[in-house]
């Protein structure tokens, strides 16, 4: 195998089974080492989304950011394994070129072995495109890319970017009040972060927020515009009685 360590990034076996990586610039490694790479996309993103949007025939989704590419060949890799019907359409923006041009190097978990053809083509030229897929890479700043879009265009958001601490940028009132303006009404919003000054931002910016719970993992957050019922609501009114002094992150 080519070697997909540099000066930049390590290769890190997760408890899974799949490989992550550790960015040597930002001191975090892409997926949560304990919950497992594969395992972190499929429970926290993918299968949270697709049980409120696996019905629609066309499905939109932005990916925050595009990484390794987990969250985008989790959801290739669930919609195939369900026989879903939907057209796919993915945009992700990721800010480091030089990771998506060395994915080929990178060792995928066997459940990603069919979709080596999508991945060459992605780090090759950022696209890939067939009758019910469309997936794009954009190489560059989240924040300008989301700003492309119109409104009402989203059907799902993986935000997925680096921690708060380590990319402040990403997850600011400011930032989801840019992601809440390209969204459908009922869009589903998935994150890994419970912590409350990110579900601050989400709620200032009206959308209500739930506990993604479930075996295998640890608690992670779904939010929406649109009340759900599947997912336990959490009290945003209560919480902040309990934490007055705690605020959303700012640009």
């Amino acid at each position: 195998m080519k070697k997909f360590d540099d000066e930049l990034h390590e290769m890190v076996l997760s408890e899974d089974g799949s490989y992550t990586a550790y960015s040597k610039e930002y001191d975090e490694h892409y997926h949560s080492t304990k919950d497992g790479a594969f395992r972190e996309s499929l429970l926290k993103h993918v299968k949270p989304a697709f049980k409120i949007k696996e019905t629609l025939a066309e499905i939109s989704i932005l990916d925050i950011c595009f990484g390794l590419g987990f969250n985008t060949l989790a959801t290739i890799y669930y919609h195939k394994k369900n026989a879903l019907a939907s057209k796919l359409n993915i945009f992700s923006p990721e800010l480091d070129a030089s990771l998506v041009k060395s994915l080929s190097k990178f060792n995928y978990p066997k459940e990603f072995d069919e979709f080596k053809h999508i991945i060459t083509k992605l780090s090759d030229n950022g696209f890939y495109s067939d009758e019910n897929l469309h997936v794009e890479v954009f190489l560059g700043d989240a924040r300008e890319y989301i700003l492309k879009f119109n409104k009402e265009t989203f059907d799902i958001v993986y935000q997925d970017a680096f921690s708060p601490s380590a990319n402040p940028a990403l997850w600011t009132k400011e930032y989801f009040e840019d992601i809440r303006n390209i969204i459908k009404k009922d869009a589903i919003l998935t994150t890994y972060s419970i912590a409350l000054p990110t579900r601050l931002a989400l709620y200032e910016n009206g959308f209500n927020v739930y506990v993604n719970q479930g075996d295998g993992f640890r608690d992670a957050t779904v939010a929406s515009l649109s009340e759900l019922k599947e997912f336990i609501h959490v009290d945003m009114k209560h919480k902040i009685s309990c934490n007055p002094h705690v605020k959303s992150l700012r640009d």
